[in-house]
């Protein structure tokens, strides 16, 4: 059995943007997440799906278009169709580095569905932009279906979803059971496909999960030693972007709670990672995250590299 449990989650760095820039962005990847294996990491994997979630999307509408007896597809359907195409690309990527490395281990991918409340108040403030520009005539007719649009002058309306918190894994168990067995999963891949429980039924929402968030229900839930964060920087900043930028090698949950509360990390990129550390790190208390880029990983993992984030 490998000797460190960790969650690790993906950006958009590590998959690109486009179904090729993908399978090439993949292989990269692979040969950092095998680096980890060979570390002795048993990896629960996740991923963001923002670009992917966004063309399938697109894909479905502009379908319906042309065709008109295909309906679009809703977004919790999207969500599915991206944790599909994404997760078979990682974990062929994945068990072919392994092999390559004399290391057979299995490689699954689990589609996995998140409950979310449907009193959120997310759902009364949506944040997440996905799709195509729209125009006005198009926009008007989301909005009578329910669905919020935003303008972008000179460039149309796009569709804005929600982003909920997550609540509960509805295939933890199946997730837990495959990690005990000491395999390597791709789960909640995209945050989740968020679902609301009614009684037994669990119906799709039209929402988008943070990746972050869940990928901190995930650590937090199979009680992992590591939460690794992979983003397009090296560590975590004080003063990103100013002339007075300077590099944290480690913090302790208070002092991120404190760095959030000075308006230290930009909302959408490090705020939600700051955030999901700090979740974890409450219900694990000797956990340890791990925040850097997937090219500076294996050093992060030995120190030489990356943001430390400790109870």
């Amino acid at each position: 059995m490998s000797r460190k449990r960790a969650v690790v989650s993906l950006g958009h760095e590590a998959l690109g943007y486009t179904t090729g820039a993908q399978r090439d962005a993949v292989k990269v990847t692979a040969r950092a997440l095998a680096d980890l294996v060979e570390e002795d990491y048993q990896l629960t994997i996740t991923h963001s799906n923002g670009p992917q979630v966004s063309m399938i999307h697109k894909a479905m509408t502009q379908l319906h278009r042309v065709y008109i007896d295909y309906t679009p597809a809703p977004m919790c359907v999207c969500s599915a169709m991206s944790q599909g195409y994404v997760g078979y690309d990682i974990q062929n990527a994945l068990r072919s580095e392994l092999l390559g490395r004399g290391i057979s281990k299995p490689v699954s991918t689990i589609l996995t569905q998140v409950t979310v409340d449907p009193y959120d108040e997310a759902f009364y403030e949506p944040t997440k932009v996905i799709g195509r520009y729209m125009s006005r005539e198009d926009a008007e007719t989301e909005i009578k279906k329910g669905n919020y649009v935003r303008e972008y002058p000179g460039k149309g309306f796009r569709r804005v979803v929600a982003a909920p918190r997550p609540i509960d894994i509805v295939e933890i168990e199946t997730i837990r059971t495959l990690v005990d067995a000491d395999q390597v999963v791709i789960a909640c891949g995209g945050g989740g496909i968020p679902v609301i429980e009614q009684q037994h039924i669990l119906k799709g929402a039209s929402a988008v999960i943070e990746k972050d968030a869940i990928a901190g229900k995930l650590a937090s839930d199979l009680a992992c030693d590591e939460l690794i964060i992979l983003t397009g920087v090296e560590c975590v900043y004080r003063d990103f972007g100013k002339e007075s930028q300077t590099p944290v090698a480690s913090m302790t949950a208070e002092e991120a709670k404190a760095a959030v509360k000075e308006g230290q990390f930009e909302a959408g990129t490090m705020l939600p990672k700051i955030e999901a550390a700090i979740s974890y790190l409450e219900k694990v208390k000797d956990g340890r995250v791990l925040i850097t880029s997937l090219g500076r990983v294996k050093d992060a993992v030995n120190g030489r590299a990356g943001t430390v984030i400790t109870a």
